[in-house]
């Protein structure tokens, strides 16, 4: 074999590692007893070791070399010299971070992930207040060898998934969605205009709204000869090449939106991983280093991107559900007989200042991710301690939303992500925002007829521009590249916002 394939070769193992880490861990989160978390944490600590040793060995380190000389004359946009360029940064990166410190966070995430759904349902911050005290000092040592020169630790962990964000970069974002939609929600808050959310609440069984979940996802465009679904406490996709694409979802009897929304969000990420070209599987183009996830979006922003576009610009659009709610409605006839589909528009799209992160509007959304942002911060900067975040967290919640957590079940316990031990990638749920209505922007200059095939229920003209034009690439280019590659600019907040003050100041009669 050449030079460059031997360098292949290499990198499938390590894919093969994370892909098992993957499923492991699709299984701990879907059919996996409690009882088997302490031995399932050894596993994935043992796959996790055994990864970063492959990823660290000096035998990589010289494949790597000579892929290098292999691809010094080609054009460097091109595939080849992206996968050992990027290969090259993990490499030098991941040899200043101990095989042991991922072998015990992984370790600890298993079980921490447990603890996590019983401290949720008791209301028992205390119960998990030691496994964010151990994930803490994990990703403070990571931030430590991972480097991040004059900046804030943080930008350490954005390193990992979100390449080229930075603190600065992302307070300026911050500031910029704060700045407009503040005062949008204030006037939505004194409006007098009211929406109909009480259609959304009442007797939906879980295994009818699990089935017509399905169903949309598949019209969307989910392969499901490709996937499978799954219940979990916590909505996610996860995926083993783009042939093996997995969501799960969480449905409330009580309420609609919820497991409505959720699906349609995950089968946003698994559109991403299974429109990826099959030629990348194993390969650098889909394998995060960094994070030790086999993924091959090219940041957990850019994946949010696109759950957030088919959720909220298509999902949430008058004109999707003119079209889609005498289906929704013949699987709910009792519960939806006197609601029409122009009273459904307008109850989930409803705005009010709440508690849940993954239930929150649109307007309000980015609030949530601001506070996250912020505590993420102080906790690897050590100016907030483990033991404030439950006071730490109501007082922002009030200052951001005018809204007090009554527990921590709805508070600071509500996010699984500091079960997976994950801190950094709460930003890319606003990143994600941004550049969904930048994408879908620009899938409108460039398709003519994509407004009235939305109108008529044909989604695939849409998802085939973004898999030639996204998707396919894996993680070949930054997200400012993708931008400027699908014809406009590097992230930018402006047509976001102006989507957001259209719509709602439309639907509460602002202007």
């Amino acid at each position: 074999m050449s030079d460059f394939e031997n360098f292949l070769d290499y990198v499938g193992e390590i894919n093969d590692l994370l892909c098992t880490i993957n499923i492991l861990n699709w299984d701990a989160n879907s059919n996996m007893p409690a009882s088997g978390a302490k031995t399932r944490g050894m596993q994935l600590g043992t796959l996790s070791k055994l990864a970063q040793e492959r990823l660290t060995a000096d035998e990589f380190g010289k494949l790597i070399a000579k892929a290098e000389r292999a691809v010094a004359s080609e054009s460097k946009s091109s595939y080849r010299f992206r996968m050992v360029e990027q290969t090259r940064e993990a490499y030098d990166i991941s040899r200043r971070v101990p095989a042991a410190l991922l072998e015990e966070h992984a370790r600890n995430r298993s079980v921490a992930e447990k603890v996590w759904v019983q401290a949720k349902a008791n209301n028992d911050f205390a119960q998990f207040a030691p496994y964010i005290e151990k994930f803490v000092a994990l990703n403070q040592e990571m931030c430590a060898a991972i480097g991040y020169g004059d900046g804030h630790p943080y930008d350490a962990m954005l390193r990992r998934y979100e390449p080229g964000m930075t603190v600065t970069r992302l307070k300026t974002m911050f500031a910029e969605l704060k700045n407009r939609l503040k005062p949008l929600l204030d006037q939505i808050v004194t409006s007098d205009v009211q929406m109909p959310i009480e259609i959304l609440k009442g007797d939906y069984p879980a295994d009818q709204q699990r089935a017509y979940c399905i169903q949309l996802a598949e019209k969307l465009g989910y392969d499901i000869g490709r996937g499978q679904h799954a219940d979990s406490p916590h909505p996610f996709e996860i995926s083993f090449t783009s042939n093996d694409v997995r969501i799960t979802n969480r449905y409330k009897p009580d309420i609609l939106a919820g497991g409505l929304f959720g699906m349609i969000h995950e089968t946003g990420h698994a559109l991403y991983e299974q429109g990826i070209d099959p030629q990348l599987a194993r390969t650098p183009l889909a394998t995060d280093f960094l994070s030790q996830y086999a993924v091959g979006g090219t940041s957990f922003g850019a994946h949010e991107s696109q759950s957030r576009l088919w959720e909220n610009q298509i999902g949430r659009s008058r004109q999707f559900w003119k079209l889609h709610f005498k289906e929704l409605q013949d699987n709910f006839p009792t519960q939806l007989h006197e609601a029409d589909a122009e009273q459904f528009y307008r109850a989930i799209n409803h705005v009010e200042p709440s508690l849940i992160r993954v239930e929150a509007d649109e307007v309000t959304y980015n609030f949530h991710i601001m506070l996250r942002f912020e505590i993420e911060m102080g906790l690897l900067d050590g100016s907030i301690s483990v033991n404030d975040l439950p006071d730490v967290w109501r007082r922002k919640m009030v200052e951001y939303l005018g809204v007090e957590p009554p527990d921590d079940s709805r508070g600071v316990l509500q996010d699984i992500h500091w079960a997976f031990g994950q801190m950094g990638t709460f930003p890319a749920y606003s990143i994600g925002n941004i550049m969904s209505a930048q994408v879908f922007q620009a899938a409108h200059s460039q398709l003519p007829d994509l407004a009235v095939n939305l109108a008529e229920g044909r989604y695939r003209p849409l998802l085939d521009w973004l898999i030639e034009n996204m998707y396919r690439h894996g993680r070949a280019y930054s997200p400012d590249e993708l931008l400027v590659k699908m014809g406009g600019e590097r992230l930018n907040a402006e047509p976001y916002l102006d989507y957001v003050e259209q719509k709602y100041s439309d639907l509460y009669q602002l202007r």
